[in-house]
């Protein structure tokens, strides 16, 4: 499997992967500070497992991240955003990239 260049991903990330609901709300683990990606921020509707929901942002990753629906990330302008669809493109066998891609909102 190729993965995708890191000199492709000019920006940096934070992403608190979502563990789960606790007695206060949504727990998320410990953050992963500058992680590379690529962020493009476009309002686009995505479906996510049980409705239709409009995301603001789209990052993507290498195929290595850790980053669950509901997990919070802070975009490189400082906004704080939610994983809503998370899609692992890979082609093994072929010479392309393998990636994570985040529709945020």
């Amino acid at each position: 499997m190729v993965n995708l260049p890191l000199f492709l991903l000019r920006h940096r990330v934070t992403v608190e992967p979502y563990l789960g609901d606790g007695a206060y709300g949504p727990t998320f683990g410990d953050p992963a500070v500058d992680v590379p990606a690529l962020v493009g921020e476009s309002v686009r509707m995505v479906r996510t497992a049980d409705r239709e929901v409009t995301s603001t942002a789209q990052v993507i990753a290498t195929a290595e991240l850790h980053c669950p629906v509901g997990s919070r990330i802070t975009l490189p302008d400082g906004r704080t955003a939610t994983a809503l669809v998370v899609s692992r493109h890979t082609a093994p066998g072929l010479p392309v990239p393998a990636c994570t891609e985040v529709m945020c909102g």
